[in-house]
């Protein structure tokens, strides 16, 4: 995958958890986890952003792991919310959680062969 497309998937998932999050009740629960996956889901395409204008390996590979635990912390909220039955999409709850797992494993083979080059 160009680097380009990716930059563009993961500003995609950021748009697609803001519209998500529209459909979170309005428990304090909900709105705890929601702005948290929005924060979460927001600084992964602007930390990667970063990484593709790192100015070393080391540099692009700190703000790769930045956006890979960014990944996970998502991933894990989006988990709470559909066990706690928080989003009234669950179609759309359940395509978050597949695209999110998808990315993770994009960034772990990437950071995984960055690190053997």
């Amino acid at each position: 995958m160009k680097a380009q497309d990716l930059e563009n998937r993961l500003i995609n998932f950021a748009v697609s958890i803001i519209k998500g999050c529209k459909y979170v009740d309005k428990s304090f629960a909900s709105e705890h986890l929601s702005k948290q996956l929005i924060r979460s889901s927001t600084s992964i395409a602007l930390n990667y952003g970063e990484a593709r204008g790192g100015e070393s390996t080391r540099d692009y590979l700190h703000k790769m792991k930045i956006s890979l635990k960014e990944l996970r912390e998502s991933y894990i909220n989006l988990k709470i919310i559909k066990g706690a039955e928080l989003m009234s999409k669950i179609e759309t709850l359940d395509q978050l959680i597949d695209e999110n797992n998808q990315l993770i494993s994009i960034f772990v083979v990437s950071i995984k062969n960055t690190k053997t080059q």
